[in-house]
């Protein structure tokens, strides 16, 4: 067996969904595609560490977050600085730069503008009136608010919501358990076909629909159902399509935390899918981690902190599974030596960004460096200074 199918540990290629899957290790600064049977085919390498993830744009290129050294909030979770579009070839085509940028998540829109959030510290007034969340966690006696911003290719900002101007302080009340660093703490952005905003605010476990025209709430779902939830997604059919991570979850009837992945109808409130383990311990992601539907009706879930990356069928069965290699120092003062993968996305072979691409396995040794390329090494000063800072200091 190789070692390319040691990662694949599960493949049906009857009933999985055919395509290539890209997914950046935490703590890298590096994305890869890689094909069905867990063949790496190709990758991007960013100037720094990514923020989080990258997203394959359909002309060709990677839309990706860098997590910039020492920015004025580094430490912050989904902290970043530049969002990067990188060609097939990895040069740089695109930059924004916003040291406040709250990288979890950003949208390329149809109009070629990029839907984004921003952080923002709240002023004291609103600070005093967000209740919830554990007394004096505020960062430095601050808290961080969000808003979104639609920015042109030029940088320019067209289009701005703040979200403490909506919030209803009685009805977003912060989980009891979690900082008060953030009032809402957005982890997801989409724009969609009709205009509006679909997103997610974790430490309130809403799932919400923003009146781009209004700034007013179409409609929100979650807070009495979801732990601190992930990556919603708007499905052909009109429901919402969301990974709960369990953390936190108000639980009946079950003494530990579980995750699940579930659709609502949002006409209905009501969940008409839902995938979750028999036994909760053999998938549970506090963080991070995200669903796709799939063409064929096929769900792929990334199972964020366990670096696993599978497909099940609409019948639960796991037709696909994936596990990253790679392990790195991603904010080891929480989380030490891991191997978290943020998100996953499926493309398949039709997709118009492969058109034309060469999508050879053989191109890279399991070494993941370039055949016949010189690799250029990094002077062991400037290494050892780049391994303390892993490792937080």
């Amino acid at each position: 067996m190789s070692v390319s199918m040691q990662l694949v540990t599960r493949y049906d290629p009857s009933k999985a969904y055919q395509g290539y899957t890209l997914f950046g290790p935490m703590g890298s600064n590096e994305v890869f595609l890689i094909d069905m049977e867990g063949r790496f085919v190709h990758r991007w390498q960013t100037p720094y560490n990514l923020s989080l993830q990258g997203k394959f744009l359909p002309n060709g290129n990677l839309l990706v977050g860098q997590r910039i050294p020492d920015g004025p909030i580094f430490d912050m979770p989904g902290s970043g600085g530049q969002l990067l579009e990188l060609d097939w070839d990895g040069n740089v085509v695109w930059k924004y730069e916003d040291l406040y940028i709250n990288s979890h998540d950003w949208d390329r829109m149809e109009n070629g503008n990029t839907l984004i959030a921003h952080w923002m510290p709240l002023p004291d007034d609103i600070t005093a009136k967000v209740k919830g969340g554990l007394p004096g966690s505020e960062r430095e006696g601050v808290m961080w608010g969000d808003c979104f911003r639609e920015i042109t290719p030029d940088g320019n900002i067209v289009w701005e919501w703040v979200a403490h101007e909506h919030m209803d302080f009685e009805r977003d009340v912060i989980c009891p358990l979690c900082s008060r660093e953030g009032c809402i703490y957005v982890n997801s952005l989409v724009a969609l076909p009709d205009g509006n905003v679909l997103t997610l605010f974790r430490l309130v476990n809403t799932v919400a629909i923003i009146d781009k025209a209004t700034g007013d709430f179409k409609w929100r779902w979650g807070s009495e159902e979801l732990g601190h939830p992930h990556n919603p997604t708007l499905l052909d059919n009109g429901n919402i399509l969301v990974f709960d991570n369990g953390f936190h979850r108000r639980i009946v009837g079950i003494g530990f935390p579980y995750s699940r992945v579930v659709e609502i109808n949002p006409k209905t409130n009501e969940i008409e899918w839902e995938y979750k383990e028999e036994n909760p311990f053999m998938f549970y992601s506090s963080i991070i981690s995200g669903a796709q539907r799939l063409p064929n009706g096929n769900t792929l879930i990334c199972d964020g902190t366990k670096g696993r990356i599978f497909e099940v069928t609409a019948e639960k069965e796991i037709v696909w599974e994936f596990m990253s290699p790679f392990y790195y120092f991603y904010r080891s003062e929480a989380f030490g030596f891991n191997n978290f993968v943020f998100r996953a996305y499926r493309y398949g072979p039709d997709y118009e960004g492969l058109k034309g691409r060469k999508l050879d396995p053989e191109r890279f040794e399991w070494v993941l460096e370039e055949r016949g390329k010189e690799v250029p090494r990094i002077p062991k000063k400037e290494a050892a200074k780049r391994r303390l800072r892993q490792l937080g200091y």
